[in-house]
C-alpha cells in the first residue's frame, strides 16, 4: 500500500495503464545551417499547434468551455512569438540545432516558474512542460501516447498528468496515480470536473507498477493498493459502493434547508474561481456563493482584465445563481500571488506586504476597474462585496468611499446599479478579529478567512513543511478569535460567514455551528455532507458544546472532545 494526497474523491479497482511518454534525448550541435534548423523549428511549432487543435477537438466531448480553456492558453503559448523568437534567436546567436535551442529555452521558462513562492504559478510550469514536451517531440520525431485509444477499464499510472492527458480522459478510465502533484493541479481540478477518483503525490509508485498490474485506490483517504489481495478488493468493493450510496443519498438534501434538530438555520454556500464553478454550487444545493476569489481572472490572464471582461463573468455568476447572494472578493494578490505582467516590489516577507487590498487603495485606477464592473452586474442579481486583507477600520472606509465614488459615477453617466449591495470585509488578520464589533458598525458582514488567519495568528507559514504542525484550525486561540467575531457582529447586527478550508471540516462544522456563525462556504463538493452534519445537529448543544471547546488547552483536546460529543 502506497500513500498519496487524495485529490477527487472515489474508490475503484481496475488494471494498470502505466502512462510511458518518449524518452526524449537532445544532443547539442554547432555549426548548423540556422536557416533550416529554423525551418524545422517553425514546422514543429505547426505540428504542435495542430496536436493541440486536436486534443482540444476530442476533449470537447466531455468537457465544458470553461475547462477547454486550458488548451487555449496553450495555444497562446505554443503561437507565443516570445517563446519561438527565444528559440530562433539562440539558433542564430549561438549556431545549434534547434532541439537544442527549444530544450534550454523550455528549460529556462520551467524554472522560472517553479521559483515562483506561489503554488498557483509552481504548477503552471506544468503547462510549459506539456507545450514544449509535445514540440520537443516533433523535433525528433516521437510518438505521444494517445490516451483516447484505451478501451478496458483501467487506472492510469504516471509520474504526472498534463491537462492535455488528463482531458483525453475517456469512459473507460476509472482513476489515475501520480507520483507528483498537488490538490490544486489541473490534473487534479479536472479530475473532480470529470468525478473520476484521483491520488496525487504518491512516491513509489512509479516503481512498484507495471502495464496490467491490478491497481485498488481509495480516493479518500489517499491510498493506492498494487496487485491487492482478494480480501482488500472486497474491502474496496464495499467501500466504492457505499461511497456511491452515500453520493447518490446525499441528493435528497440538494433542495433541504440547513436546519439543526432544533430549528436553527444556517446558510451553506460554495467557493468558486469561475463562472462555472457557480454551476456546481447550484448542482451541489447550495444557499449561495460565499466566495468568488476574483484574483483567478486576473492569474488566468496576460493583462489586466478590462472593465468590460470583468462585467461579463460577474453577470454570468449572478444570473447562474439566480438571486441566490453572491459574495465577491474583490482583487486579492500578492503574497503568494503574482502576475506575469505586473511587478510587486521585493520584500522580505511579501504575506505581510503590499498584497490585497492595500495595493488596490494605492492603485485605485486598478481597484475602480473592478469595482465598476461589479456595480454595473449588480443589477442582474443579488451582489455582496468584500475587501480583503482588512487591518485598521480606516482602510474598510477607504475601500467602501472608492465603491461609494464609483457607484455614484456610474448612476450620474445613467448606468443601472442596484441599491442593494452588501459591502463586508474578510477577517483573516487577528488585529480585525480583536475589533470585530467596532468594523461591524461600518461592514454589512464578516467572511472569516481561516486560511490566513490561522498562519498570521500562530505565525507560522503554512506552505512551511517545517512548521505545519503549527496550522491548528481547532487550537483554543483560533477559535477564541472566531467567537470574538462573531460575538461583534452580532453586536451590531451584521451576519458572519466563513470561507476559508475550516468552513468545510465535519468535525468544525459543529463548533463554529455553536459558535453561532451565520454562513459556512465551501467546495461545492462538501456543501451536501455539511447539510447532513448540520441537520443532525442540536444547536442548543452545539452552543453548549462550543464554549466548552473554548476553555480547553489544545487543539488535540478540542478535536477528542468534539468527537467524543458528536456521533
Amino acid at each position: 500500500m502506497l500513500k498519496g494526497i487524495a485529490a477527487s474523491a472515489g474508490v475503484a479497482t481496475a488494471k494498470a495503464y502505466k502512462l510511458e511518454q518518449p524518452v526524449v534525448v537532445i544532443n547539442k550541435t554547432t555549426d548548423v545551417d540556422a536557416a533550416k534548423e529554423i525551418e524545422k523549428l517553425d514546422a514543429a511549432f505547426e505540428k504542435t499547434i495542430k496536436d493541440i487543435e486536436g486534443v482540444k477537438e476530442r476533449a470537447a466531448k466531455r468537457l465544458s468551455e470553461e475547462e477547454l480553456a486550458v488548451f487555449d492558453a496553450h495555444l497562446m503559448m505554443a503561437n507565443d512569438p516570445e517563446l519561438i523568437g527565444q528559440m530562433r534567436n539562440m539558433i542564430n546567436t549561438d549556431g545549434v540545432n534547434a532541439e537544442y535551442a527549444a530544450a534550454q529555452v523550455a528549460d529556462m521558462m520551467v524554472a522560472m516558474f517553479e521559483s515562483m513562492d506561489n503554488d498557483y504559478f509552481r504548477e503552471r510550469a506544468a503547462d510549459v512542460k506539456d507545450v514544449t514536451f509535445r514540440l520537443k517531440c516533433n523535433l525528433l520525431g516521437l510518438e505521444i501516447p494517445d490516451l483516447t485509444a484505451i478501451n478496458e477499464p483501467s487506472i492510469i499510472v504516471a509520474h504526472d498528468l498534463t491537462p492535455s492527458d488528463t482531458a483525453q480522459l475517456n469512459e473507460y478510465v476509472k482513476g489515475f496515480v501520480t507520483a507528483i502533484g498537488g490538490k490544486t493541479s489541473h490534473s487534479a481540478i479536472m479530475a473532480n470536473s470529470l468525478e473520476i477518483p484521483a491520488v496525487v503525490g504518491t512516491t513509489g509508485i512509479l516503481e512498484a507498477v507495471n502495464t496490467g498490474d491490478v491497481i485498488g485506490m481509495d480516493a479518500l483517504d489517499g491510498e493506492v493498493f498494487v496487485n491487492p489481495d482478494a480480501e482488500t478488493v472486497e474491502r474496496l468493493a464495499v467501500k466504492e459502493k457505499e461511497y456511491k450510496e452515500e453520493k447518490q443519498a446525499l441528493k435528497v438534501l440538494i433542495n433541504a434547508k440547513s436546519v439543526t434538530v432544533d430549528g436553527h438555520e444556517v446558510e451553506l454556500a460554495g467557493n468558486i474561481g469561475n463562472a462555472k464553478d457557480a454551476e456546481q454550487v447550484i448542482a451541489n444545493g447550495g444557499e449561495g456563493v460565499g466566495l468568488f476569489r476574483t484574483e483567478f481572472l486576473y492569474m488566468d490572464n496576460d493583462h489586466f482584465p478590462t472593465e468590460e471582461e470583468q462585467f461579463a463573468v460577474y453577470k454570468q455568476v449572478l444570473e447562474t445563481m439566480k438571486g441566490k447572494k453572491v459574495v465577491v472578493r474583490t482583487l486579492d494578490i500578492g503574497g503568494d500571488k503574482k502576475l506575469s505582467y505586473f511587478e510587486f516590489p521585493e520584500e522580505m516577507n511579501p504575506f505581510l506586504g503590499y498584497r490585497a487590498i492595500r495595493l488596490c487603495l494605492d492603485r485605485k485606477d486598478i481597484f475602480k476597474t473592478q469595482l465598476r464592473a461589479l456595480c454595473r452586474a449588480s443589477v442582474y442579481g443579488k451582489l455582496c462585496i468584500m475587501f480583503p486583507m482588512i487591518a485598521t477600520v480606516n482602510e474598510f472606509k477607504d475601500a467602501k468611499a472608492v465603491f461609494e465614488e464609483c457607484k455614484a459615477e456610474l448612476i450620474a453617466e445613467g448606468t443601472p446599479v442596484s441599491d442593494d449591495i452588501q459591502i463586508g470585509m474578510m477577517v483573516e488578520i487577528p488585529a480585525a478579529a480583536v475589533l470585530a464589533d467596532e468594523f461591524s458598525k461600518y461592514a454589512d458582514f464578516f467572511s472569516i478567512g481561516t486560511n490566513d488567519l490561522i498562519q498570521y495568528s500562530m505565525a507560522a507559514d503554512r506552505m512551511s513543511q517545517k512548521v505545519s504542525y503549527l496550522y491548528q484550525p481547532y487550537n483554543p486561540a483560533i477559535l477564541r478569535l472566531v467567537n470574538m467575531t462573531i460575538q461583534g457582529a452580532h453586536k451590531n447586527g451584521k451576519w458572519v460567514g466563513m470561507c476559508g478550508a475550516m468552513a468545510g471540516e465535519p468535525n468544525a462544522v459543529p463548533i463554529l455551528l455553536g459558535l453561532g456563525l451565520d454562513e459556512f462556504s465551501m467546495s461545492a463538493t462538501q456543501i451536501l455532507k455539511a447539510r447532513k452534519v448540520v441537520n443532525g445537529l442540536s444547536y442548543e448543544q452545539m452552543q453548549e458544546m462550543a464554549q466548552k471547546c473554548l476553555s480547553l488547552d489544545t487543539a488535540q483536546e478540542v478535536l477528542d472532545f468534539v468527537q467524543s460529543e458528536v456521533k
